[in-house]
Order: structure tokens, then C-alpha cells, then sequence
């Protein structure tokens, strides 16, 4: 049986570490600190952003795709519900722009449909190696699942109940507004290397792949735009490989809405069936 002291002592612990945690948090600099976004499908309720999702495919389609792959995503993915929504004939075109290697075609190649997964830049791993610095560039397939933000203490305690799911996305953000050039006096920067303030150990092999004016979208059909900014285009690439990560969020989060409609009525019910069926029977 647990005794006082053993509680006591699990008490004491606990707040031992929790002062410790919180000692650690406040020793690191604020300029590291993650800022986080307001994006479109936070919250229980929240959805994707169709023009922000297109905007994000840009970006990925001409910037991050010349280095990175995506093996999990298929050309169709983009013309799914929730996602991009691009029309069958964009994606049939998108497609057919690309060779995928195939050996039982002429030639070892043929042009892209709609059913292939998007094509990897490079043909084999130590390709991908070779051309940067021997460093391997991460598939983006589930990329945004498998970065986060680390919160501070008691922060992430708190989003457990705000459903806080969207640290990839603010970790990609931070990432590629996180390049400083000079590197802090203070900091030996290894040859080949870029500082980034958020990157873990601050030295990345990847250069800044975003500019100012880089990816020229295209005006709505509102004729509203968006600023052509590093800022811009790394909150759209971020909401778009959220997606790509998570491409049944919206209708996951419907069916988790229903779910929950459901056993609220239900324990509804059962509590007004209990009141019928036991009210004149004594205890």
C-alpha cells in the first residue's frame, strides 16, 4: 500500500523537475524561440485553405521538388477533396510534363500519368548525396508530421486541450525565416554550412532556398495576391505539406465532430432511460 512518504517524495520530485524544466526554458535565448502561425486548419474545426494549398504546391513544384522527393504523394492526390483540388485535366497535364522511368517502355521512359507518384529528383540515393555535400535531403512526404515545435514549460501542457497539432508547420515556417548571413560573431560555423537560428546545432547544410520575388503566383480569380515574400511563401509551403502529411484532415476532423455529437446524445439517452427504468425502484 503507498504510503505518505512515498507520496510526498513523488510530490517533491515532480515539482524538482518541473523547476528544472522550467530553469532550462529560461536559459535559452528568446531570439530561438518559435513563433507560433495562425493557420487555416488549427483547431477541431479548423480546414484547409484550397488558393493557400495551390500557392504551397507552387512552391514545393519549383523550389523544394529540385531536391527533395515525395514518394507517397501521387499526381492525383492533387485533385482530391480537401486538398488543392486542382481539376482532372490539370493533374492529367501536370503529369504528363514529367518522365518517369519505366523499363517496359521505349527508351526506359515515358511521360507521367495521373496514377504515378510524384517523380524523385535524383535517381539513386547517392545521387542525392553527390549533389549535396554528401548530405541526404529528407522526403517530404510526412515531413511536416515529423518535425515540431518543443514547447516550453507549462506551455504543452495546455495543448492537450487547445488540440495544438501544427508544429511542423510552424517549425517549417521558423526554418526557412531562420537564416542569418553573417553567422553570429560567437558561433564557429563549419565550412560548407549555413546558419540557421532554428535549426538544431544552427548549422545547416541546406543554402536559403527562398527569396523575396522568387515564385510569381498568380492573382486570384478575385484578383486578390499575396505579398512574394519569404514570410508568404513559407507559410503556404508549410499549410501545403501539412496536407500532403495529413491529406484527410478536414474529413477526419467531420468524423471526429459526429463521433462526439454521437456519444453526447447517446449518454443522453442512456441517462434519461436510466431515470425511466429506475425512478420508483428504492434503494
Amino acid at each position: 500500500m503507498i504510503n505518505l512518504k512515498t507520496i510526498f517524495a513523488a510530490t517533491v520530485l515532480g515539482f524538482g523537475l518541473a523547476g528544472a524544466a522550467i530553469a532550462q526554458e529560461s536559459a535559452a535565448t528568446e531570439d530561438d524561440t518559435i513563433t507560433k502561425q495562425h493557420w487555416s486548419f488549427a483547431g477541431p474545426f479548423g480546414t484547409f485553405d484550397q488558393n493557400q494549398l495551390q500557392r504551397g504546391f507552387q512552391v514545393f513544384k519549383e523550389v523544394c521538388s529540385n531536391c527533395h522527393s515525395a514518394h507517397l504523394l501521387a499526381f492525383r492526390n492533387l485533385a482530391e477533396p480537401g486538398g488543392p483540388s486542382f481539376s482532372a485535366a490539370q493533374v492529367k497535364a501536370l503529369a504528363a510534363s514529367y518522365e518517369i522511368e519505366d523499363p517496359t517502355a521505349d527508351g526506359g521512359k515515358r511521360p507521367g500519368l495521373a496514377s504515378d507518384n510524384w517523380p524523385s529528383p535524383f535517381a539513386t540515393e547517392q545521387d542525392a548525396r553527390d549533389a549535396n555535400g554528401g548530405a541526404l535531403p529528407p522526403d517530404m512526404s510526412v515531413l511536416a508530421k515529423a518535425r515540431s515545435v518543443e514547447d516550453k514549460f507549462p506551455n504543452w501542457l495546455f495543448n492537450y486541450f487547445t488540440t495544438y497539432a501544427e508544429g511542423g508547420p510552424d517549425y517549417i515556417h521558423a526554418l526557412m525565416n531562420g537564416y542569418e548571413d553573417p553567422a553570429p560573431a560567437d558561433f564557429q560555423l563549419p565550412e560548407g554550412k549555413h546558419y540557421n537560428k532554428y535549426f538544431p546545432g544552427h548549422a545547416i547544410g541546406m543554402p536559403p532556398p527562398l527569396s523575396d520575388g522568387q515564385v510569381q503566383y498568380v492573382a486570384g480569380a478575385d484578383g486578390a495576391t499575396v505579398p512574394l515574400t519569404v514570410d508568404q511563401y513559407s507559410k503556404d509551403v508549410g499549410a501545403f505539406l501539412m496536407w500532403m502529411a495529413e491529406p484527410h484532415l478536414d474529413s477526419n476532423k467531420a468524423a471526429g465532430f459526429r463521433v462526439l455529437t454521437f456519444l453526447i446524445l447517446f449518454a443522453v439517452l442512456m441517462w434519461l432511460v436510466k431515470q425511466r427504468l429506475w425512478r420508483k425502484v428504492e434503494h
